[in-house]
Order: structure tokens, then C-alpha cells, then sequence
């Protein structure tokens, strides 16, 4: 990458109110404020917008996606419930600050982006940033990544309308996924636990809004995905 990464005091001081703004929210463990203390949210976002990073919002970034807004990132970690050493698929790197979230817990994140041009991106920064260890994949978020299943947690940052059934399956009994749900520019918020004998179980943790969960690949040309996407009902 030819930007230079600078953490100045500002962005420190800017940081901090960050994460004093999640504490009284109360939405997150201690664990998962001080990922937010030493993660540089400044990194995922153009020099000029570096401003925008700390404040409790989303941002679009490139591709017509956006980087979540950081209250978002804390429910969702927390609602994973993860522990070091858990092996994580992430749908929808983004700007990959999910991944360095959950990566700065100790646990093996594994993450998927259908867009070429996005993966591409993503993958350089994290390298740049020090997080050599999080495994980018490109492909069909709806297909997860079979060769890496099963998994302890599997996280969606995107809006979904049904539950994939492959999804489910690359879950390891005893796991837990979250994903946005429901029809509409407004989700809910869903956790699905897996019990040991396959049994699931859902329950709701308020709304959210994130861009849709589309299928297939996004590279120099329009890519399909070769599979019938099969989903899951628990209503």
C-alpha cells in the first residue's frame, strides 16, 4: 500500500471517547472495549474521513458497502460469546474491521467477501496492519467455506431475509451464529444456537440496518452462484 499508517495522539484521544461512548452504552465485556482501544478504526477509512472513524456511525467505504457503526460491532461480539482459540467465519469481510475485532480476542477468524475488488483491498490492509493471521476468502457467502468447517461461531454482517442452510451446517454443534434477519431495510438482530443434537434455537436482540446479503460473486464480471441456496425457517 502506498498510505502510510499514522496513529497519532488525536486519533488516540479520539479512540478513547470511542470507546467510553460503547462502555455507558453498555452493550460489550471489558475484553471487547479494550479490542476497540487498540484496533485503529482510522485505518479502514480514507485519510480524509479519518474523522468519521470514531464517531458511532456507519460509513460507506468502497463498493457500495459500508463499514459498520461501532455499536453494531460490539453487540454482535458479544452476542458471539467467543472464547480464544474458536475458529470464526465472518460473511462480508468489508473493511475488515470485524475481523481485527475479533482476531484481537484470540480466537482464528476465517472471512469471506464476494467483492473482488473489496477482498483485494482488504486483504493488503490487514497484512499492512499486522494481522497476518485472519484468513480472507473470496467467494459466495451463502456457500461459507466448507474446507475450513466446521465452526465454533459464524458472524453475518449483512442483511439476510432467510437463514442459510449451509450455513447452519458448517456450524459445529454447541455454536452460535448472529445474523441480521428479516425483510425490510430494518433486521433484527437474531443469535441461533446450535444445541449438540442439532436443535436450534433463536432469539431476538433489537434492530439493526446493514447492507443486503446477496449470493454469488462480485469480480470483473457478474458471477452466480452454481448452487440452489436452501434456507432455514424458525419462526
Amino acid at each position: 500500500m502506498s498510505r502510510k499508517l499514522i496513529d497519532s495522539h488525536r486519533h488516540r484521544g479520539l479512540r478513547m471517547h470511542l470507546v467510553k461512548t460503547l462502555r455507558d452504552k453498555n452493550l460489550c465485556s471489558r475484553e471487547i472495549l479494550e479490542a476497540f482501544a487498540n484496533v485503529k478504526r482510522h485505518y479502514f477509512l480514507d485519510d480524509a474521513f479519518a474523522d468519521w472513524a470514531y464517531k458511532d456511525t456507519a460509513f460507506p467505504i468502497d463498493a457500495d458497502q459500508t463499514i459498520s457503526q461501532p455499536s453494531t460491532v460490539a453487540l454482535q461480539t458479544e452476542l458471539l460469546n467467543v472464547t480464544r482459540g474458536m475458529k470464526v467465519l465472518e460473511v462480508g469481510t468489508g473493511s475488515g474491521f470485524q475481523a481485527c475485532i475479533l482476531s484481537y480476542l484470540g480466537v482464528k477468524v476465517y472471512t469471506i467477501e464476494r467483492q473482488r475488488r473489496l477482498f483485494e483491498k482488504t486483504s493488503e490492509l490487514l497484512i499492512e496492519m499486522g494481522y497476518p493471521q485472519i484468513r480472507t476468502l473470496y467467494g459466495d457467502g451463502y456457500a461459507g467455506s466448507p474446507r475450513f468447517a466446521p465452526f465454533d461461531r459464524i458472524i453475518i454482517t449483512c442483511g439476510a431475509t432467510t437463514i442459510p442452510e449451509e450455513l447452519i451446517n458448517q456450524l459445529a454443534p454447541g455454536g452460535i451464529m448472529i445474523i441480521p434477519l428479516g425483510e425490510g431495510d430494518v433486521k433484527k438482530m437474531v443469535k441461533i444456537t446450535k444445541g449438540m443434537k442439532g436443535k436450534l434455537t433463536k432469539t431476538v436482540h433489537g434492530t439493526c440496518r446493514f447492507v443486503p446479503f446477496l449470493s454469488g460473486t462480485n469480480g470483473h464480471k457478474q458471477q452466480q452462484s452454481s448452487k440452489r441456496n436452501n434456507y432455514i425457517n424458525l419462526d
